[in-house]
């Protein structure tokens, strides 16, 4: 199983690890992970990084939809893929949540379903330079022809002469976006992938390999999931350090009743949980909303103890289906020790 280190994005000040990431590189990681929100974005790290590495893969886990149109996302891409000397950059793609994209980003949130479809479409596009580029979506349409429109837009091809095969991954869970991810995607970032949770997606992927047509399958197919590490001798102190961003997320990134965190908790049994949770984060009690977050879903999907109980856990991930794994955490411990764990050296 290969590795990525996921470096997320930043808090209130911006904080590249820049002597993690060399160490990641280093020690055999095949790639480095960033992230945006509503703060600092995903791409520009990955530039500033391109410049002090030489050989690891540089993902968006993820690029929003709504922050940048296909056109600039594949300017983005093909831009800090060149920087990078060619074929380390991974287009990783996701729509977010709709009080993001419509209250951040000012974008209305219509069908992700087709704007993902239009904007990988697009992005290939763009990538490949086979003509000027015209598409007619359902969600996206270029040239734009929409209201507002002066009736002038012109076809292009990007004076930029791209890496025509950067990959494009995406972030999805739900039946039918897992299905689009398997028909349009070179990979898949899974939504709340944890060992044994494969089974449940693998009829929806096979059913978008068969879209795709051409024999697409798994072995054209990367997995790529994530897992937090945190390397301490007490476990249950671990668990606790990690108990804030769940409930973060499943009680407040999202609407009450649009919260795909909140979603996949309860898809995994944690139903009255994840209930809870929601109803102490939204009514301000963040600590009781905390304390609620049941130790075994934070261990279910995390690598958190001594040396030995991660290196004996992460047999379960690397028998998971998955085929590459990114290590949540800035500790250089957890750095250190997933690396033995995947015998990367």
């Amino acid at each position: 199983m290969k590795l990525g280190l996921a470096i997320g994005y930043s808090r209130a000040r911006l904080d590249v690890p820049v002597k993690l990431v060399q160490r990641a590189e280093e020690l055999g990681y095949d790639s480095v992970w960033t992230a945006e929100a509503y703060g600092s974005d995903a791409v520009t790290p990955l530039a500033y990084l391109a410049a002090l590495t030489s050989r690891i893969k540089l993902g968006t886990g993820i690029m929003q939809l709504a922050a940048r149109s296909p056109a600039n996302a594949a300017m983005c891409a093909g831009t800090v893929d060149a920087l990078a000397g060619g074929g380390r950059f991974i287009a990783g793609l996701g729509v977010s949540g709709p009080q993001i994209v419509e209250g951040w980003y000012g974008e209305p949130w219509g069908k992700p379903y087709y704007r993902t479809r239009d904007y990988v479409a697009i992005m290939r596009k763009i990538f490949r330079r086979e003509a000027p580029v015209t598409h007619a979506g359902r969600e996206i349409s270029l040239p734009y022809t929409g209201e507002g429109a002066l009736g002038v837009g012109k076809p292009l091809k990007s004076i930029l002469h791209m890496n025509p095969d950067i990959p494009i991954y995406l972030a999805t869970a739900t039946e039918s976006m897992v299905k689009l991810t398997a028909e349009v995607a070179d990979g898949w970032l899974p939504l709340g992938f944890i060992p044994g949770s494969l089974a449940e997606a693998k009829p929806w992927l096979e059913e978008g390999f068969r879209r795709a047509g051409g024999g697409k399958g798994m072995k054209d197919f990367a997995i790529h999931a994530t897992v937090h590490v945190e390397v301490e001798e007490d476990v249950a102190a671990a668990l606790a350090r990690l108990k804030p961003e769940v409930a973060l997320y499943v009680g407040g990134m999202g609407h009450r009743d649009k919260n795909f965190h909140k979603d996949m908790m309860v898809r995994r049994g944690f139903g009255e949980a994840a209930a809870r949770i929601q109803e102490l984060y939204l009514a301000g009690r963040k600590d009781e909303a905390i304390a609620a977050v049941p130790d075994e879903w934070v261990d279910m999907k995390s690598l958190v103890g001594p040396p030995a109980r991660i290196r004996q856990r992460y047999r379960a991930w690397e028998d998971s289906g998955a085929d590459s794994l990114s290590v949540r955490s800035r500790q250089p411990a957890a750095i250190e020790v997933m690396a033995e764990a995947a015998r990367l050296n």
